[in-house]
């Protein structure tokens, strides 16, 4: 990971320095942007960048990119200016379909679900090796499982965790193959059988060393996108969803 961030807020003037992930992208004015980053210690923050638009800023401002970056508001309440450098780019690697939907769909969640200003280090650190797996050429299986384990965590980090450590129904912690969706935790094969029309699967590399093939991967997605669009996105989903189900098709078809 890059250098930690630092902070400095006095009378009247708020500074961030250090590593940022892009996360969302607004045009603003003829060649500026509006950028969402995700910080280690200050979490989602936005700022304006000038000609963020522009031939050289335009290739480092892409979602998914790991910039330093250096934030700067002079008041209160002021959109800060920000100077940015790439540090790693993720996005121009991203060279696979699957890749390009699995980033895509990561920055557009991240930016659409948490609050800015709230930290989130350990959110930080799944986007940023997300990231870095992109760009290191990860597979479909390699990506599906990736995102999946990421969308857990986010719901986790925004109180909405799955627990899936043992059965709802008796207690047992083998043979887990389902999730309630109601309460949202684990229920064995044995008990879930009966109301498996009534339950998300469970695929088995989320509580064990099973292989993360493409049926289990389209399970994984279909467990974490009900909870996702029924207890973080809400109205918002009918925005979002089309992202994800590009995503969904090029891990799983």
């Amino acid at each position: 990971m890059a250098a930690i961030a630092r902070a400095a807020i006095t009378t009247g003037v708020i500074h961030i320095d250090g590593p940022a992930l892009v996360l969302s992208l607004i045009p603003h004015g003829e060649h500026g942007l509006v950028v969402r980053l995700l910080t280690p210690a200050h979490g989602l923050v936005a700022a304006y960048v000038r000609g963020g638009r522009g031939r050289r800023l335009g290739p480092v401002l892409q979602p998914g990119n790991l910039v330093a970056a250096q934030l700067l508001a002079r008041a209160e309440g002021q959109l800060p200016q920000a100077s940015v450098e790439l540090l790693a780019p993720r996005a121009a690697l991203a060279t696979s379909g699957a890749a390009v939907a699995v980033l895509d769909w990561a920055c557009s969640l991240m930016a659409a679900t948490l609050a800015e200003g709230d930290p989130h280090p350990r959110l930080y650190d799944a986007l940023d090796a997300l990231g870095a797996l992109v760009a290191a050429g990860g597979d479909r299986a390699q990506l599906g499982a990736a995102i999946v384990r990421h969308e857990l965590l986010l719901l986790a980090e925004l109180g909405h965790g799955l627990d899936l450590a043992s059965c709802a129904a008796t207690g047992a912690t083998t043979d887990l193959g389902f999730v309630s969706p109601k309460s949202r935790q684990a229920v064995s094969r044995g008990a879930g059988l009966p109301y498996a029309a009534k339950l998300l699967p469970l695929p088995g590399f989320l509580i064990a060393d099973a292989a993360a093939d493409a049926q289990a991967i389209a399970d994984g997605l279909a467990l974490t996108g009900h909870f996702i669009a029924r207890d973080l996105l809400g109205a918002r989903a009918d925005r979002l969803w089309p992202t994800r189900q590009v995503m969904v098709q090029r891990l799983t078809v």
